[in-house]
């Protein structure tokens, strides 16, 4: 049975006269009555007792009248929904994201996400390199905020968010100039604090790649897989770490941010949306294309 045969049967139940409904829905009246016979015939009982007042429904249409209502309650209900989530108004998004997203793009995202699309559900999800380049592959996260350049498999879309210099987090007694800057000798007699070389594989070997050519080679003593693990590994004394800029907004007791005075060759630190190329728009275009940093390119 047909969609519109059910509103027909409600039209006519509501405005009590086939001649009437079908001035409503916009039907000649022979077409709404043939449609009417068909949805008998189909049910094998008489669904209306014709007469000069008009139609009056039977006991069998009164039985199936309140399930019709909300059969096509549902189904509006269920269009409804399709209609915004391909407008990206209403869905669920799931996001994966390094740590380093959590201080400044993703707060930004998320504001401007409730503006933009108020019904959708956003699950985050903190993941390292590896586990969102996997989770994508597999369709467990929609779109990756991650440390780039990196490998993922299959046709993405990436988008730069940011680009950042590296700054060294220094132990609180760390010498530092007068003008609170370090320099690389330093840095690499006290050993470095850095994120796995399998998480981040291009910033770990870059880093140790500018310090030799300044001269100096370098050691890492300490491996952390989060920002705020390098952090504390720094304030125990096991080493420096060179972290993006935009920590020097954190207050860390026992760690401090300085310059690299002769850190001019050292890697950026790049973060980068990642999300699966489709022929239609999806949420995750939606997320990519917020206010976040540089435009979108594909890839």
């Amino acid at each position: 049975m047909e969609t519109r045969h059910l509103r027909y049967f409600l039209a006519v139940v509501d405005h009590g006269s086939v001649s009437r409904a079908a001035d409503w829905l916009g039907l000649a009246q022979p077409a709404l009555s043939q449609a009417l016979a068909r949805m008998e015939k189909e049910l094998g009982v008489r669904l209306f007792d014709r007469s000069r007042r008009g139609a009056e429904p039977t006991a069998a249409a009164r039985a199936i009248l309140e399930d019709v209502r909300a059969s096509v309650a549902r189904i509006d209900a269920a269009a409804a929904r399709a209609r915004d989530i391909g407008r990206g108004s209403a869905g669920q998004l799931t996001v994966g994201l390094v740590s380093s997203a959590l201080f400044d793009t993703l707060p930004r995202a998320l504001r401007q996400m409730r503006e933009r699309a108020p019904g959708v559900r956003v699950i985050l999800r903190e993941m390292s390199n590896a586990e969102q380049a996997q989770a994508l592959q597999n369709g467990e996260i929609d779109i990756g905020l991650m440390h780039t350049p990196v490998a993922v498999g299959g046709r993405m879309r990436e988008r730069q968010l940011l680009r950042d210099r590296l700054v060294a987090a220094v132990p609180d007694e760390f010498p530092v100039a007068a003008d609170g800057t370090v320099r690389l000798a330093q840095i690499a007699a006290a050993g470095l604090v850095l994120f796995p070389r399998t998480q981040l594989p291009v910033l770990y070997e870059s880093i140790l790649d500018a310090m030799r050519k300044a001269g100096y080679e370098p050691w890492v003593a300490q491996e952390a897989n989060r920002t705020l693990t390098v952090l504390a590994c720094v304030a125990g004394g096991c080493g420096v770490g060179l972290l993006p800029s935009w920590i020097r907004s954190l207050d860390f007791r026992g760690v401090r941010f300085c310059e690299v005075a002769d850190g001019q060759e050292l890697p950026s630190f790049d973060l980068s949306a990642i999300w699966p190329a489709r022929s239609v728009p999806t949420l995750a275009d939606l997320f990519a294309s917020l206010d976040l940093g540089p435009h979108p390119a594909s890839g």
